[in-house]
């Protein structure tokens, strides 16, 4: 069961319902799309119940909310904020030419990841490949140019192109370029 005191199942209730209405369900189409009773959502929008987390589960997944959503008191908007001086660079194997700023630190607590790299001129990402079998990944080239190969198949890239990198797709960047290529990679959990 959801452990915890009246104001925090109170909370659980109005966070329910915002979700709901910002899907623009009625509480009857809720329970519908979900297969929990119109009478417990009722309740636990209005704090009277004390739902087990499976059923707060199925409901997250109804209104494709991650469940932890649900359970967030006050957002910290401190912690909304990640700035530059703060933020962890990682070298990817030739630390001469690649670089890879981290813009979604550890404490932002998010799916979602989103890394800056530079990306040097006449430089590779690495001399093998990258395989996510966990993530999806989308690259946006900010500004130069760049070549992606996927699957051992080569493409050109120009400042504002977009690439779609499933999982399990080896892939690797290149620069044949004189000028940094800055490339912006945003990668989720996979679908």
């Amino acid at each position: 069961m959801y452990g915890g005191n009246i104001f925090q199942v109170n909370h659980l209730g109005k966070t329910l319902l915002n979700y709901r209405q910002q899907n623009k369900l009625t509480i009857r189409e809720l329970a519908v799309q979900s297969g929990i009773s119109a009478s417990l959502i009722r309740q636990i929008e209005r704090g009277r119940a004390n739902p087990s987390l499976s059923v707060l589960t199925i409901i997250a997944n109804t209104l494709n909310v991650p469940l932890y959503t649900l359970f967030i008191n006050d957002v910290d908007t401190d912690s909304l904020i990640s700035r530059k001086k703060d933020r962890k660079i990682i070298y990817r194997q030739d630390s001469a030419h690649t670089v890879q700023d981290i813009l979604t630190p550890d404490f932002m607590r998010t799916h979602i990841k989103l890394l800056m790299m530079d990306l040097k001129p006449h430089s590779v990402t690495t001399k093998s490949y990258y395989v996510h079998e966990d993530k999806e990944e989308l690259a946006v080239v900010m500004s130069g140019t760049t070549q992606v190969e996927m699957n051992a198949k080569e493409y050109s890239l120009q400042e504002g192109d977009v690439v779609r990198i499933p999982p399990y797709v080896k892939h690797r960047f290149l620069n044949r370029s004189n000028l940094i290529a800055h490339v912006l990679f945003v990668l989720t959990p996979k679908i």
